[in-house]
């Protein structure tokens, strides 16, 4: 069984790119906060790895983007395929 208290941390430079993709993409301000989480689910009918893209805006609002893999296997595809909406 997984320690759920002994989690890697994801690589920072892949981090980092996915924030500069989602910036990019979307073209956002450099006001918006953009936050790249894995999480890991054991629940039924859930990605067992899964990456959420978080946009905070400025103005309080926010957008969430969420990716069936983990952040090391994301691509430039993966993100060209995310909605603006």
């Amino acid at each position: 069984m997984e320690n759920l208290f002994e989690r890697k941390r994801p690589d920072g430079n892949a981090v980092r790119w996915i924030k500069d993709l989602v910036s990019t993409q979307f073209d956002l301000p450099d006001s918006t906060v953009i936050a790249v989480a894995e999480l890991r689910c054991h629940e039924p009918n859930c990605p067992p790895v899964e990456t959420v893209i978080t946009a905070r805006y400025a103005d309080g609002s926010r957008k969430d983007w969420r990716i069936a893999k983990s952040i090391s296997e994301i691509v430039d595809t993966d993100i060209n395929i995310l909605e603006s909406n």
